[in-house]
C-alpha cells in the first residue's frame, strides 16, 4: 500500500459556495487526503482590508460539516511563516486562479520549508463549469 498524496488548499471559506465546492472537488484530482487551511479573522483582515462576513469558528466549522475534505487546520496565526506547510507537509498545494501572491509567496519561502511541494492552480468556477 502507498502513502496517500497529501493535497492543501487555503482559503477564507466565508459562505461555503458552489464555487468553493468547484474548487475543493478539483482539488481531490491531484491526491489522495485533503487538508484545507481555514485563514484565522486578523490574516483576513491583513490581505483584504476587512473582515471576512462569517467569524473563523463558523467558517470552519461549516467546512467541518460539510465533509468535502479530509482534515480542516487552522491557518498560521502570522503571515508568510508557512508554519502550517512545514507542519503538513503536503505533496500538492492547489490554489484558486485569485491566489497569485500566495503562490509567489508560497515559493519565495521553499528553502525556508525545506521542501518544495508542487503547486497547482485550478481555474474558476465559471471556466470549469459554464453557465447555460
Amino acid at each position: 500500500m502507498h502513502p496517500k498524496k497529501k493535497v492543501m488548499v487555503f482559503g477564507v471559506f466565508d459562505g461555503l459556495h458552489e464555487g468553493h465546492v468547484a474548487f475543493l472537488n478539483e482539488a481531490k484530482k491531484f491526491g489522495d487526503y485533503i487538508i484545507a487551511v481555514v485563514a484565522q479573522d486578523h490574516i483576513v483582515w491583513e490581505l483584504r482590508g476587512r473582515l471576512p462576513k462569517n467569524n473563523f469558528e463558523d467558517r470552519f466549522e461549516h467546512l467541518e460539516r460539510e465533509d468535502l475534505v479530509d482534515k480542516v487546520v487552522i491557518g498560521d496565526h502570522e503571515l508568510n511563516s508557512w508554519d502550517i506547510v512545514k507542519k503538513h507537509r503536503p505533496d500538492v498545494v492547489v490554489m484558486g486562479y485569485d491566489q497569485d501572491v500566495l503562490k509567489s509567496e508560497l515559493e519565495r519561502n521553499f528553502a525556508k520549508l525545506g521542501f518544495s511541494p508542487e503547486i497547482k492552480i485550478v481555474h474558476t468556477y465559471e471556466e470549469n463549469f459554464p453557465k447555460r
